[in-house]
């Protein structure tokens, strides 16, 4: 074998950002690498995935860099009470024993800094911090936030009439969360645009569902994956499309999508953000792999593709952006049947595992990795493999 050759590459570097400066560093479990600053935990991150993909890719891997801070579109935060005065943000400590009192956090985007001393001091002054045990923001880079209120206790009309009151003050929506209560102050949802090659995208971002948080990131990885993808009048099939975050960018390329996902709520933001971006070549089909192939192969008919002409579609290339837990053997042997895969991955473990079968029959061509979670070993990883 050729000896293994990489060069730290960073292919995007993101301009006019401030260092992370957190006075809860050391404490606070939310970053756990800081050494040297930025731009040595990233070369740590990246030699250590050069180390885990030498096997499967020996020439160059790009790497997209972060902002340094206020980079997070999306972020939980535990509540904590004092007494019956005091309520605190708090998260878990890095030694793991109890939690650390925050008032501020630089991980998150400046509209959600901003927010958050407002709303703490908001929620205390109206009383209804009573059994609040969370709050979660969704932001868009615009501005837009949803604050989501996790309570322990039912919420009543008098909780809806003074959370319209925060909501107003503070120009948010509210979502107030129970045990079988979800009451929406306005819309559960914010408008992303995202900046692609030139292009945008809009997104509508549902509270409670799945976005990728690092909103520069995500557009650096729909780009990669753009650049990847050979214009063609075949198609595109996509497994695991959650609501759309490349399906949408990837419809330009090809004559027709056909996108998978099994979450219900999923299907519906995808098929709501196709029509925000007026968009008509994609179908999206509520459906688990299993069954997908099982209908793709007519072992089984069911209702959810009585409308889609499989036998139309010329796939040529499959994408995939699978959970944590990746794809099982069976998806790789699916996906192997395909000229060209391109594997979006949130965690390099079980990407490498996966590899060790789709290599028996594709040769990775190009690699990525992409900082969406700066100081912390998480990466994600993009990998593009052609048929052998």
């Amino acid at each position: 074998m050729e000896s293994a050759y990489w060069q730290f590459n960073s292919v995007n570097k993101i301009d006019k950002v401030d260092k992370l400066n957190c006075k809860y560093f050391g404490i606070c479990g939310a970053c756990i690498v800081y050494d040297g600053g930025y731009e040595a935990q990233l070369l740590k991150k990246t030699e250590l995935n050069r180390e885990l993909f030498r096997p499967f890719y020996i020439d160059e891997i790009s790497i997209f860099e972060s902002p340094q801070s206020n980079y997070r579109s999306r972020s939980e935060f535990k509540i904590w009470h004092k007494g019956d005065e005091i309520i605190h943000y708090a998260m878990n400590r890095a030694d793991k024993n109890g939690v650390v009192f925050i008032d501020e956090c630089p991980q998150v985007n400046n509209h959600i800094f901003t927010l958050m001393p407002k709303l703490l001091k908001a929620l205390k002054n109206e009383k209804i911090d009573f059994k609040l045990f969370g709050v979660d923001f969704l932001s868009s880079s615009s501005g837009e936030i949803v604050v989501s209120l996790l309570y322990h206790r039912a919420l009543d009309a008098t909780f809806k009439e003074i959370a319209q009151k925060i909501s107003d003050e503070l120009g948010i929506y509210i979502i107030g969360r129970s045990r079988g209560q979800k009451i929406i102050i306005k819309q559960d949802y914010v408008t992303e645009v995202l900046h692609v090659n030139g292009d945008e995208f809009r997104f509508n971002y549902i509270e409670n569902s799945f976005t990728q948080p690092n909103s520069k990131v995500n557009e650096q990885m729909i780009g990669w994956a753009l650049k990847e993808l050979i214009n063609t009048d075949s198609d595109l099939l996509e497994l695991y499309c959650g609501a759309g975050n490349f399906t949408i960018p990837f419809a330009k390329k090809f004559r027709k999508v056909l996108a998978t996902e099994i979450s219900k709520s999923s299907i519906n933001a995808a098929k709501s953000n196709m029509s925000l971006n007026e968009v008509e070549n994609i179908s999206f089909v509520r459906m688990g792999v299993e069954e997908f192939v099982e209908a793709l192969d007519g072992v089984r008919v069911f209702n959810r593709m009585k409308e889609i002409d499989i036998d139309s579609y010329e796939i040529k290339t499959i994408f995939v952006d699978p959970p944590r837990s990746g794809m099982d053997e069976a998806t790789c042997r699916f996906a192997a049947r395909y000229e060209n895969i391109i594997y979006i991955s949130c965690n390099p473990q079980t990407l490498a595992r996966d590899l060790e079968l789709l290599t028996k029959t594709h040769k990775v061509i190009d690699m990525a990795l992409f900082d969406q979670f700066p100081y912390t070993h998480h990466a994600e990883m993009g990998v593009k493999l052609v048929k052998k």
